[in-house]
């Protein structure tokens, strides 16, 4: 298994220092060729404050810490819960039945492929969604809310608009989501259980910060490798490519797979975090940002892009124009998420 070391990391004070200089134009190149061979990459940027991180890891696990009931309330099942709670063992891996997801497993070496997800159908996972302009209305996160221990999600939610300059029209009115979700390692920290089956992201953009808990592989498109990822301390975020990224350049990008499970890491961190810090929960925060272009904009391949696909890969999927919100409410459905009001 390879390790985070293997992934391009992007300087993003470089660019934003001079988006026109020599030095910017490399970090652009650096991003782009990242993008296309692993569907991933790791930024480091100095607007990111470790203590911010910490914070708002600690106001996350204190939400999900609470009682069933009391997270109960911020479900949103007629908002497909694309706002508030999404509760545990709710949301499915698309794996679990895209004939072509498991093409893409078949076809890796044995020793390179996610845990199997057809036995668990549904993830033992919990999140809250929060979506540009959207109140929030559990009690806990909204008198957080706009303070310095939400900061973290402020610049996840800038970061790429000032990275990828030609994206900002086709995202100015994305339904962009702050999705931290909550694993309970008390209750799932099992080696090899699985808390996020393996699959890639509907959105454009996927942008993680620093889990506390190991567990996070993600795969190279390149080599068919699993990647196990570590974020390291500072100021340093991991950035994936989703299905409507993969969508404007043709395939050219392919989305990120991805799978979070209970590993050797994950159970060495819990015991040791048993000792250091008794009275905290065990919960794996995942301060996950999905970045969305705009719900009317037509997604379909950038030619220049979509040509570039390698040969052996063209025409094995279809891109046809279709409107994001569309897009959207498909796979968000297929999920197991249904429709809603989305």
């Amino acid at each position: 298994m390879s390790t985070l070391s293997t992934l391009p990391i992007v300087d993003l004070d470089i660019f934003l220092a001079d988006p026109l200089s020599p030095a910017a134009v490399a970090e652009a190149k650096k991003t782009a060729d990242a993008l296309v061979t692993y569907g991933a990459l790791v930024i480091k940027d100095s607007r990111i404050n470790e203590e911010d991180n910490e914070k708002f890891l600690n106001l996350l696990e204190n939400y999900f810490a609470q009682s069933e009931e009391i997270i109960k309330k911020d479900v949103r099942k007629e908002w497909a819960y694309q706002v508030g709670v999404t509760p545990e063992l709710t949301l499915k891996p698309k794996c679990v039945f895209e004939e072509s997801c498991m093409d893409i497993i078949e076809k890796l070496d044995p020793n390179e492929r996610p845990l199997d997800v057809s036995g668990r159908p549904s993830d033992p996972k919990t999140r809250y969604y929060t979506e540009n302009g959207i109140i929030i209305e559990a009690e806990m996160l909204s008198l957080m809310y706009g303070k310095p221990h939400w900061k973290l999600g402020g610049i996840l939610s800038k970061l790429p608009s000032r990275t990828w300059q030609s994206l900002p029209h086709a995202a100015k009115y994305g339904p962009h989501l702050l999705g931290p979700t909550s694993s309970n390692l008390a209750k799932y920290g099992k080696e090899n259980t699985i808390l996020a089956g393996f699959h890639s992201d509907l959105n454009c953009l996927t942008i993680h910060g620093r889990a506390r808990y190991p567990g996070l592989h993600i795969w190279a498109r390149n080599t068919g490798k699993r990647m196990s990822v570590k974020i390291p301390p500072g100021k340093f975020m991991l950035v994936q490519a989703g299905k409507q990224f993969e969508y404007l350049t043709g395939g050219y990008v392919r989305a990120g797979y991805h799978e979070v499970v209970v590993n050797d890491q994950t159970i060495e961190t819990i015991n040791r975090r048993k000792v250091d810090y008794p009275d905290r929960p065990l919960i794996r925060i995942s301060s996950t940002f999905f970045w969305h272009l705009s719900s009317d904009f037509t997604l379909e391949p950038i030619h220049e892009l979509a040509i570039r696909v390698p040969e052996d890969e063209k025409g094995k999927t279809q891109y046809p124009p279709i409107k994001v919100g569309a897009q959207v409410r498909n796979e968000v459905k297929d999920i197991n998420l249904g429709q809603g009001k989305v």
